[in-house]
């Protein structure tokens, strides 16, 4: 229940005014066999203008590693009420993170960016790991990450 509170209020703080529709939108990320510890995975939206516009799900719930995804930390101030009740746990090395969200329609062709940030314990931070535009067009198109992520995609 709280989770489902917490998307609605995300979905919405991402909604454009007016009317506007929400779609399930599922996010898979895979990644490399990197041969470390599970990744901390942060998935956020920046607008068109690059300003942060919120998170969507964060991959790991040790605050004190927060820090380390520093392009989501410097945008949020770390700010723990940007996940609560949208987190889960670490993912391991050449795992799958699979989420379905509700998404504002108005997300997408509108020159929003979906970005992933990733850290994983004794080796490099990865910000911005994977920034992909939100477009109807980029539906299922595999993205791959620069470290961590061996693709990254999202569909309808």
């Amino acid at each position: 229940m709280k989770s489902t509170l917490a998307l609605l209020a995300l979905t919405t703080a991402l909604t454009l005014p007016g009317l506007a529709v929400a779609r399930p939108v599922t996010l898979t990320t895979t990644l490399r066999n990197y041969g470390g510890d599970g990744a901390y995975l942060v998935l956020y939206v920046t607008d068109p203008s690059g300003a942060y516009a919120g998170t969507l799900w964060m991959a790991g719930d040790k605050s004190k590693y927060y820090e380390h995804m520093s392009d989501w930390y410097r945008a949020t101030g770390g700010d723990p009420a940007q996940i609560n009740g949208i987190t889960g746990a670490s993912v391991g090395a050449g795992r799958t993170l699979e989420i379905t969200l509700d998404l504002q329609d108005a997300l997408f062709d509108a020159g929003y960016t979906l970005h992933i940030d990733a850290a994983v314990e004794d080796m490099r931070d990865s910000p911005r790991e994977v920034s992909v535009p939100l477009t109807a067009a980029g539906a299922g198109q595999a993205v791959a990450g620069r470290r961590y992520i061996a693709n990254f995609t999202y569909g309808f």
